[in-house]
């Protein structure tokens, strides 16, 4: 028989007969070593115990112990899942499956209703029934033709078959349930014990909007009982900081597919807590220099084609609209064009620069239906966008002020969990970048220098740059633990060059400006959900949509004199509201703390005899009994120090 050589991790090496399995090996190694073996690594690939070997190789045996082990048990999981659901319904269909670092999901189709949520429980019982027979699973090779013949009835399976390249396709039989695909499964189904169906989604087939929608379940394998409470338990903090979670219990903001994928609707209280950021962001910039302006969100087509964007976002970008005599008009998927023709509307000196320009501009991109998410992903958002026009010798005094403008900022909001990140370009890559090694070498070097002077800590990355120009990048851990760019500052040479811009310099003769590009808190929408998930709902008092809710004990005794503080506050630009409702009084504390509302004021009797009030703050048990010109003074104070409440 044919003798292959096989190496292990210490870098030993055996000689086995050819079609020796991983398991066969193990057992060769020791007894112990077998019982625990789920798979193997076979010249670093991941494959199942009993597969054979048939060529020199690398191998490691995986344990139960290992990392990868945690793979072995999802891929079982999900086989079994789908072996699961055909058994309770036999006309179900099967898309694409995925393992990943999050756990595992199945595309799944019927005909009548789709896999619900109620329905997972009762999925995973009989799961566990198929464990507890102990069936055996044959692995074997089967020719694609064969295979394509079985499934030849089912479009998503067809497709599936029809993207191998090989001629036999691995493929794992139990029962009637047969799957196929390079995957290691456990030896036995009975050490699949730590597993869990998680939730269900629509997904279209292969992430195409003009494919079939699907139903997707999603579940999470471990390898032990403890890791697999931790991560639902992680789960379950996830579920209650997303936005979208909190943005549909507090009444924030909508987003309906029938009515528009990707396009928010802001209610009165998500709408009062945009106002008052926008309001905020403006006061800064002007204080800062910035002179805000508006412009339209429709552009002659010919302004994205000179900047650049139609040549390398086009794809991002939706169609322009013929309006008839070769006039195209494009919604505005970027601000910096409408800036610059405000720039070319007059004629600069020297002695104006920098000139700063600011708005919130709404903007447009053509983004996929599968790609969108809530208020962080859609397809029209406001940008708190700014581009400032500079002399050469000015670029490093003016990167410093927007640098430390962000960070003003930051520190209102709270937010100290972020990194910059200096984005260069990649040099190889001339079809992104435009070809001008002076200006890219100078551009970034000026960054560089600039952070160092500024003494900030900050990592390198080739090919993050933008086409036009270098930048540097605020990283920000949100409260997810995701990674996303919350502010940008961006060199540009080009887009001064392409829209032959000027300005008169000292000497009498037009000289080319400098664009810096810049955004502080990204788009209104990705920053209030950004904002949802770190408050976890609970924004401070000077963000809140309802700063303080007036709770009279008895409407005929105690109204006027909630009233009458309401109206006092108010006029203080001060957002309170009265809960007059016939509802019991413990009830309507018990919402306003649903609501995370930061003041919870109640007024009976005592109250309204010593001109108190008696006060609850979001988040805690008690209440406290206040003179009530203390009170509106220190709610006053709270939210000019931009102070935090139930964080």
């Amino acid at each position: 028989m044919t003798k292959i050589s096989l190496e292990f991790p210490d870098g030993s090496k055996r000689e086995f007969n050819e079609g020796v399995t991983p398991l066969e090996v193990a057992a060769s190694i020791g007894n112990s070593l077998k019982k625990s073996a789920v798979a193997a690594k076979v010249n670093d690939f991941l494959v199942d115990i009993e597969r054979p070997i048939v060529q020199n190789a690398k191998i490691e045996i995986i344990t139960k112990k290992d990392n990868e082990a945690v793979e072995v048990q999802r891929n079982t999981a999900v086989f079994l899942m789908g072996a699961a659901l055909q058994q309770k319904y036999p006309e179900i269909r099967f898309g694409e499956r995925q393992i990943n670092n999050d756990g595992f999901y199945l595309d799944t189709d019927k005909d009548e209703t789709q896999v619900s949520v109620d329905e997972l429980e009762d999925i995973m019982e009989q799961m566990q029934q198929i464990i507890q027979s102990n069936p055996q699973i044959e692995r074997k090779l089967m020719d694609k033709e064969d295979l394509m013949q079985k499934f030849s009835d089912d479009p998503y399976k067809s497709a599936l078959i029809s993207a191998f390249d090989s001629v036999q396709i691995p493929v794992y039989q139990m029962g009637d349930y047969l799957d196929f695909g390079e995957k290691a499964l456990l030896p036995q189904l009975k050490d699949l014990k730590y597993y869990k169906l998680l939730s269900v989604a629509g997904a279209y087939w292969q992430g195409k909007s003009s494919n079939p929608m699907l139903q997707r379940i999603y579940g999470t394998a471990f390898l032990n009982e403890e890791d697999l409470q931790a991560d639902l338990k992680r789960r379950a903090e996830i579920k209650e900081r997303d936005h979208r979670t909190i943005g549909r219990d507090l009444d924030l903001f909508f987003v309906d597919p029938k009515v528009g994928a990707g396009l928010a609707y802001w209610m009165p209280k998500g709408a009062t807590i945009r106002r008052v950021l926008e309001r905020y962001i403006i006061d800064k910039e002007v204080a800062a220099g910035y002179e805000h302006v508006y412009t339209p969100i429709l552009m002659n087509l010919n302004a994205y084609k000179t900047s650049g964007h139609w040549e390398h976002y086009r794809e991002d970008m939706f169609p322009p609209m013929d309006m008839g005599e070769g006039e195209m008009l494009e919604l505005r998927p970027m601000n910096c064009p409408s800036h610059i023709e405000i720039y070319k509307h007059h004629i600069h000196s020297y002695r104006e620069l920098p000139i700063r320009i600011a708005e919130l501009g709404m903007m447009h991109r053509y983004e996929k239906s599968g790609a969108l998410s809530g208020l962080q992903r859609v397809r029209e958002m406001t940008l708190n966008d700014g581009h400032t026009f500079v002399a050469l010798d000015q670029i490093e005094d003016e990167f410093k002020k927007v640098l430390q403008l962000m960070m003003d900022v930051y520190r209102d909001f709270d937010i100290d969990n972020y990194t910059f990140r200096l984005s260069y370009r990649d040099p190889a890559n001339t079809e992104k970048y435009f070809d001008d090694d002076e200006m890219w070498n100078k551009s970034q070097g000026m960054l560089k220098s600039a952070m160092d002077d500024m003494g900030l800590d900050y990592y390198e990355a080739e090919g993050e740059a933008a086409f036009y120009g270098p930048k540097l990048d605020v990283q920000t851990k949100t409260a997810l633990g995701n990674e996303e760019t919350l502010s940008t500052i961006q060199l540009d040479f080009m887009q001064p060059e392409r829209f032959k811009l000027t300005y008169v310099g000292e000497d009498g003769k037009e000289h080319r400006p400098v664009m810096i590009h810049r955004g502080i808190v990204s788009t209104m929408e990705r920053f209030i959900a950004y904002l949802m998930e770190m408050y976890k709902g609970a924004f401070p008092t000077w963000l809140a949509p309802i700063q303080a809710v007036i709770i009279p004990v008895k409407n005929d005794l105690h109204l006027d004199y909630a009233q009458k503080l309401q109206a006092d506050m108010r006029k203080l630009g001060l957002r309170v509201n009265i809960d007059s409702r016939n509802e019991k009084m413990n009830y309507k504390i018990r919402e306003a703390q649903t609501q995370k509302i930061p003041y919870t004021v109640v007024i009976g009797d005592q109250e309204v005899n010593d001109a108190t009030v008696s006060v609850r703050k979001y988040g805690e048990q008690d209440s406290v009994q206040e003179d009530i010109s203390m009170f509106v003074d220190s709610v006053v104070a709270d939210v000019k120090n931009y102070s935090r409440t139930g964080k």
